[in-house]
């Protein structure tokens, strides 16, 4: 990239020559002075500006970074801005050509340190040339600015902001914001520039580490400029929020705040222990490797051969597979490679420019602790609150990382919180009634709003896939859960009903709990940082509700999925033939609490049925991918695991789903593995306990369910671990069962032939116990029923006869011939049988065609259904039926071609109902209650309109037909299937099209960090100058329209009397012609540009202009009748007309240059002329759109016979359409 003398070609040689020379020209060190200060040159503000300019409009109009490669080889910042800064001194704050130029040198060091992103597709060849160079570049700025020994110059940087933070916020102008921002920005890049991976810096590390990053900020009062703008946000700063965000970001990140808060003795005690479990971990891994340690043999090579099964061979070289048999077989594993499927590399799953951790020395640690206790106690709620508020709206100057970091500073601030109160409670200072011990100080994190923003953010991440955002999130999630747990177990009354409070409402929603139990069970390779995050929140989520559901036994959860309406029974009008038991039936105040307890059962919590959520095979996998970094994970990972292996087995007893190969493997590694877990590891001892357990309810499982040595390889649904663990498939009993389908047959036959059918299909069925239960009902009801016609033949015959000589008397033995009689009951004799009743289609049909039926048919037919032989149904029809199914079962029917009787029946087809279009109980749920539409069985809970709301408006024929829904078939949960790759390309284009946004709002904030340097000029001579500019600019503007009275509205060359008498215009009798032409005129003109704003608004706009432009109209046509006086004839008025054609065509070059050719015409139906004034007033405003104007010009084209009459003027410019007094017109008119 470089020659052998340090000249390159990377840049254009001229582009390097007029960077040099401005440079040069800049100043430099003075060699005649004692002091040898730094001396400005003469221009040098101006060469600060030019050199802003080469930066703005070369490098990043072009994108390119030339001009910043030859500042960095340059040394600007270093030799020149720095100690132009310097020359600033302190006390001399009303030198504003001091202030000036460190303005001028802010403005260009915040663009040479802006941070430089990677963005594969804007970068070209360029960037690729001058990224590493830019990059070193900036860690020297940083290196300079920070230890620069003559001057502060981050000081310097916000005594530059301090006039403009001053200012109220409302007085400020565009300039004062631009000027603070700029500061910040420029504290922002200094606290984000870190050295690059895998790129060696010169000079000290230490010089650019955190620690002196901090020391700087702290030692030039940079953290009390911070505290006071987060403590004023809202009130003195805006859209700085963000901003400041930034610089706390980067000074927090990936500093561990547990050990913030500590002594420094309980900090070298830490220290100590970690130290100590490092060497104990060290030694553990030697006894590991000790066994295949290598000897004074190693160095012979060793090829052995081992039989395996079957008396094949197989080659083994080296010598640690002459250890032992386990050895020899894990070599040769190891030799089986797998080569899956070449993937795209995944970026970094760490959040934006997170780091390594960053270990502090005790001065930074000290001074960083004193910021971030002040910060809490003054800066936190306003500055949170209003960045929120900014993130939710989505504002210009928030960008979509900054949602990282937001979700990162509060997870690592409450965090920060509860280790301050723990260092208090441990070193025993009582805690007053203050503002600092109450949790007030992060009210603003624990609102609903901030709950809100959370799952909003949590769902969007999830989504959209970006696994860095959703990260963040769920450690912000887990802080603010333990944080609520400490108010929940605090002593203190009136925090522990705020927790309370705050706890209901995060478990209300349900659909909460599935977003979490999705996220442990879809994790597959999104790193290390986002399975800790994942799984953390899970354990402490189902560890916080557990114990808030244990003391809220009443706790209610609302679920989105709502449940299928049901439909309302028939009422008493359509069952004239039902029993007086029947009203009771119908009854519909049991039903409504049995309704009412129903729901309420439904809203109530179960944690054990909610664990089951985390207790699917993908959960399972999630864990265990975790717990296989065991030798890396900490105390309280491992305690994190081993809570939900014990959960599973345990609690839930679903001990089988830990049953597999892989699982089984990984525990026993952890306990007797070649690199088993510290045993003087406080988990060691638990991790035990479990893997003692697993394995031997395993080899119990085994003996007793042998499908298990098949499962053992496979994971396993839920259905199949149910089976496996309790012997018997998992019983699922429906709410509403369904009764056989009804069955008829496909020809018409007789009635006997029918039985003979349904008889056939049952004997060929071998249900011949159904066929014998229903001849001995049949029987008994036909006993029955002859019994009763006889009793009521006997009684008939036994009335007197005296009774037959009147009509009434007569007409009683037909009243008793039409009774009716009591119905006879099947009654089932056992449970199989009352489930074949309503399960068996063919008994069922065989029932029907005996004339049986339900009892009460209105009401949804359930296996404990009643069926009844009804009374209308003689004693001879009963016993015919029975003499048919008798003669059915001796003689069964046969049937041509081998047929059997079940084909002689087929499934009888529902009647569809037709579904109305409004119709919507299972797809609009969520509509519904959103909107809530205010019908019978609405809670009244709908968000947008009340009951008795907006009217929907009827569709018109213009309107277009609805869209029809496409229906999105639901994937399975459990289910093993690929996902769909159509929704992955969605995802990246939504990716790229939020990056392109992105992208363009970067670009802005980037453009306004510059600040005009005119904003700062005030001379009143030229203010002078250019209002009497834009006054004569406007009077001779008026002259050329007649805008103005006097000399001022007449054209120059025209004389006063011929101006005069064209204003004046036709005699008296020609008002009646000039009058209705104007009308005209105006009517014309009104339809046209009625018709051009109709293709361009809406239609109650095109409406409004015409209702105005014909009041106008009117208004205009009163001004001129009434002030028609004194007009000359018509052949006046034309030689008038030629002398001043004659005199405007000498001007007209002059006059086209101030003409403005969007400037509308001046109507003369809409002006009034006076003869005593000489003065055209406009009365109707006209649009200064082109395509009015064109609109005019046509319709004033189309009728100029009819408009002949009306006075013409020359037109003013050549390239403007004539026009003669305001009215436009061809060439044939002049002739």
């Amino acid at each position: 990239m470089e020659d052998a003398d340090g000249v390159n070609d990377t840049v254009h040689p001229q582009v390097r020559a007029h960077i040099t020379s401005l440079v040069s020209a800049l100043g430099g060190f003075s060699i005649d002075d004692d002091d040898g200060g730094y001396k400005l040159g003469d221009d040098a503000l101006e060469v600060l500006r030019d050199l802003k300019k080469w930066i703005r409009f070369y490098d990043e109009k072009t994108n390119r970074m030339d001009v910043a490669r030859c500042l960095a080889e340059a040394n600007l910042v270093g030799s020149d801005l720095l100690h132009i800064l310097a020359t600033w001194p302190p006390n001399d704050n009303h030198n504003k050509y001091k202030a000036r130029i460190a303005l001028a040198c802010l403005e260009l060091m915040v663009p040479l340190t802006w941070p430089i992103e990677r963005d594969r597709e804007t970068m070209t060849v360029n960037h690729y040339r001058h990224m590493p160079v830019l990059q070193l570049a900036q860690v020297g700025y940083k290196r300079a600015i920070i230890n620069f020994d003559a001057a502060p110059i981050l000081a310097t940087a916000v005594r530059v902001a301090l006039p403009s933070m001053a200012i109220p916020n409302g007085d400020r102008t565009a300039r004062d914001q631009g000027i603070i921002k700029l500061v910040l920005y420029f504290l922002r890049n200094i606290a984000m520039i870190t050295p690059p991976p895998g790129l060696k810096c010169d000079g000290d590390e230490t010089q650019i580490s955190r620690s002196a990053l901090i020391d700087a900020f702290s030692y030039q009062d940079i953290f009390l400029a911070i505290l006071t703008i987060a403590s004023n946000m809202g009130d003195d700063f805006r859209t700085e929020d963000v901003i400041v965000m930034e610089i706390i970001f980067h000074l927090v990140k990936r500093v561990d705040s547990s050990k913030l808060f500590v002594s420094e003795q309980r900090l070298h005690k830490l220290k100590a222990d970690e130290l100590t479990a490092a060497r104990q971990k060290e030694a553990a891994m030697l006894r590991a490797s000790r066994k295949n340690a290598p000897t004074r043999h190693s160095r012979f090579g060793t090829m052995i051969w081992v039989k395996r099964e079957g008396g094949r061979l197989a080659t083994v070289s080296g010598q640690d597979a002459l250890l032992d048999a386990a050895a020899r077989e894990r070599k040769m594993d190891s030799t089986k490679t797998f080569k899956p499927p070449r993937r795209p590399r995944r970026e970094d799953m760490e959040p934006k420019d997170l780091g390594p951790p960053v270990t502090l020395d005790e001065r930074a640690r000290q001074q960083l602790r004193s910021f971030v206790s002040d910060f809490l106690d003054s800066g936190f709620n306003p500055l949170f609150g209003h960045v929120r508020k900014s993130l939710d709206r989505e504002a210009p100057h928030a960008l979509h990382y900054h949602h990282s970091q937001f979700f990162y500073l509060v997870a690592w601030f409450l965090q920060a919180e509860r280790m301050r109160r723990k260092a208090k409670n441990d070193s025993k200072q009582t805690a007053g009634q203050d503002d600092v011990s109450s949790y007030n100080l992060i009210a603003e994190v624990l609102s609903q709003e901030m709950f809100i923003a959370m799952n909003r953010a949590l769902d969007r991440a999830y989504g959209d896939k970006d696994w860095q955002l959703l990260t963040t999130v769920m450690r912000c999630f887990t802080q603010i859960l333990l944080t609520v747990q400490e108010m929940w177990e605090s002593q203190n009354e009136d925090d522990q009903d705020i927790a309370d409070n705050i706890l209901s409402r995060l478990f209300y929603e349900e659909t909460t709990h599935d977003a979490i139990a999705n996220i442990v069970r879809t994790y597959k390779d999104q790193g290390f940082e986002y399975l800790d995050a994942c799984t953390e929140l899970a354990h402490y989520f189902l560890r916080i509700l557990e114990g808030y559901s244990k003391q809220n036994v009443d706790l209610q959860v609302r679920s989105r999925k709502r449940r299928r309406r049901k439909k309302k029974a028939a009422k008493a009008a359509g069952e004239e033939g039902a029993d007086d038991d029947q009203g009771d039936i119908d009854d519909d105040s049991a039903d409504d609490e049995r309704q009412a307890e129903k729901t309420s059962q439904e809203r109530k919590f179960d944690f054990k049925r909610f664990a089951t959520r985390f207790t699917p095979q993908g959960v399972v996998d999630t864990f265990v991918t975790f717990t296989k970094y065991y030798r890396d994970l900490d105390d309280s990972q491992l305690k994190r695991a081993h809570r939900y292996f014990h959960q599973v087995a345990f609690k839930q007893e679903m001990s089988v789903m830990l049953f597999r190969l892989d699982i089984i493997h990984l525990f026993y590694n952890m306990i007797k593995g070649p690199e088993p877990l510290d045993k003087n590891s406080s988990m060691y001892k638990e991790w035990y306990d479990l893997t003692k357990y697993i394995i031997r309810r395993c080899i119990n499982k085994l003996e007793e369910r042998p499908a298990l040595f098949t499962e053992l390889l496979f994971s396993k649904i839920n259905n199949t671990a149910h089976y496996l663990e309790y012997g018997y498939e998992k019983q699922t009993i429906s709410a509403h069962p369904r009764p056989a389908a009804e069955l008829e047959f496909k020809r018409e036959v007789e009635r006997d032939r029918q039985i003979a059918i349904v008889v056939g299909v049952l004997l060929d069925r071998n249900q011949t116990d159904h066929l014998e239960w229903f001849k001995k009902q049949l029987s008994e009801a036909e006993s029955e029923r002859r019994a009763w016609e006889n009793v009521e033949k006997a009684l008939a015959a036994e009335k007197p006869p005296e009774g037959e000589a009147t009509g009434d008397d007569a007409a009683e033995p037909s009243t008793n011939t039409d009774k009716t009689a009591p119905h006879a009951t099947l009654r089932p004799d056992n449970d199989a049988r009352r489930t074949a009743i309503f399960k068996n289609p063919h008994l069922r049909l065989l029932m029907k065609l005996a004339g049986a039926e339900r009892l009460a048919p209105s009401l949804d037919e359930s296996p404990d259904s009643i069926w009844i032989i009804p009374g209308n149904i003689t004693a001879d029809a009963i016993k015919e039926t029975l003499a048919h199914i008798n003669q059915a079962e001796f003689t069964p029917p046969t049937f041509e071609d081998g047929e059997l009787a079940e084909d002689q029946l087929r499934r009888k087809a529902a009647p569809r109902k037709p579904r109305a279009a409004y119709d919507d109980d299972e797809d609009n749920q969520d509509l519904r209650g959103f909107l809530n539409d205010g019908d019978d069985e609405d809670d009244g809970t709908g968000i947008l309109f009340p009951k008795g709301g907006p009217t929907v408006r009827k569709r018109t024929a213009e309107d277009a037909p609805p869209k029809k829904r496409g229906r999105r078939r639901r994937q399975r949960s459990g289910s093993d299937e690929e996902p769909d790759p159509l929704a992955d390309e969605k995802s990246e284009a939504r990716r790229r099209a939020r990056r392109k946004r992105e992208l363009e709002k970067a670009r802005k904030i980037k453009s306004a960090v510059y600040v005009d340097p005119r904003d700062d000029e005030s001379d009143e001579e030229r203010d002078a100058e250019f209002f009497a500019r834009e006054q004569a600019r406007q009077e001779a503007k008026n002259a050329n329209f007649g805008l103005g009275g006097g000399d001022a509205a007449m054209p120059s060359g025209i004389e006063r009397s011929a101006w005069e008498e064209l204003l004046g215009g036709g005699d008296e009798n020609e008002d009646e012609a000039v009058e209705p032409a104007t009308r005209r005129g105006r009517k014309r003109k009104s339809d046209v540009a009625a018709r051009v704003e109709s293709s361009e608004e809406e239609e109650e706009d095109s409406d409004d202009e015409e209702d105005e432009s014909e009041g106008s109209m009117s208004a205009s046509d009163s001004g001129a009748s009434s002030d028609s006086e004194e007009r000359p004839n018509k052949r006046r008025r034309r030689i008038m007309t030629q002398r001043m054609k004659t005199a405007m065509e000498e001007e007209e070059d002059e006059e086209g240059d101030r003409m403005d050719l969007d400037r509308p015409l001046e109507s003369s139906s809409s002006t009034t002329r006076s003869s005593k004034e000489g003065a055209v007033t406009n009365g109707t405003p006209l649009s200064s759109s082109p395509v009015r104007t064109a609109a005019e010009k046509t319709t004033a084209t189309a009728n100029d016979e009819e408009d002949d009459e009306m006075p013409v003027a020359k037109p003013a410019a050549k390239a403007r359409p004539k026009a003669r007094a305001g009215f436009i017109l061809e060439d044939s008119d002049e002739e």
